[in-house]
């Protein structure tokens, strides 16, 4: 097969009368029409080889409200930088940990109160976030593995296997196999969430579709699930973080 050309990218700034923007322009042999992306990247707009850029400007700024409101989203979507420091705070099941930081020849954090409390055997950042994400998947498992018991009861369905993911752009899924992956990160959200996408994946061992048979089927359970889905999607950079 012939190798696929490269678009060429250029990174270009426009004013706008809500002030500058910046933008990627990718430009592709082959491309129809002028096309415009917002993402956590930020602005990409993407264009045949043969479109002058006065007529790709034009239509950014024919798009003008368009393009600020999606740049407004993503500002306030930027997943937040985690500090690794004695008083700084992680999220736990919707609240706010502060950590506590001691030397020790083992590894390791446990929970006291409202504290985290991390034992390093060695100083640095790293250090710290190695041993609050080991706490973090070693908390993560049973906590699910418990709601999961808890709804498969409500839902008359047999327990499935309930094991960890580490994928930072779903919170789970399901398999023929009975198999539930849940993503450890969800621990820091509110149980309701959590609670939700454990319902979620359950109802995929009836429906593994997004029918409207299986939309009942996790009403039929959580049946406040369209405003806890909501919220999620609203607030899932927060729990991205490391």
């Amino acid at each position: 097969m012939p190798r696929r050309e490269e678009a060429a990218r250029e990174g270009r700034t426009l004013a706008l009368a809500a002030g500058p923007v910046d933008y990627v322009l990718v430009r592709r042999r082959g491309r129809r029409g002028v096309g415009l992306k917002v993402d956590a990247g930020g602005l990409t707009v993407s264009a045949p080889l043969t479109v002058p850029v006065a007529r790709i400007e034009r239509a950014l700024r024919e798009s003008e409200d368009w393009v600020v409101r999606k740049l407004a989203v993503w500002r306030d979507r930027q997943v937040p930088v985690q500090r690794w420091e004695a008083g700084a705070s992680v999220p736990y099941l919707g609240r706010a940990l502060t950590l506590r930081i001691a030397a020790g020849r083992r590894a390791g954090a446990e929970l006291d109160g409202e504290e985290l409390a991390v034992t390093v055997a060695a100083p640095g950042e790293e250090a710290i976030r190695r041993a609050v994400v080991a706490w973090y998947r070693r908390t993560a498992l049973p906590h699910f593995a418990q709601r999961a018991f808890l709804f498969s009861r409500l839902a008359g369905l047999a327990p499935p296997r309930v094991m960890l993911s580490s994928a930072n752009s779903r919170w789970g899924s399901c398999n023929s196999r009975r198999e539930v992956r849940l993503a450890w990160r969800l621990l820091k959200a509110p149980p309701a969430l959590v609670d939700y996408v454990v319902v979620h994946e359950l109802a995929h061992l009836r429906h593994m579709d997004h029918s409207r048979e299986f939309w009942a089927e996790v009403e039929r359970l959580c049946p406040d699930y369209r405003r806890l889905r909501d919220e999620l999607e609203a607030h899932d950079h927060l729990y991205r973080s490391f």
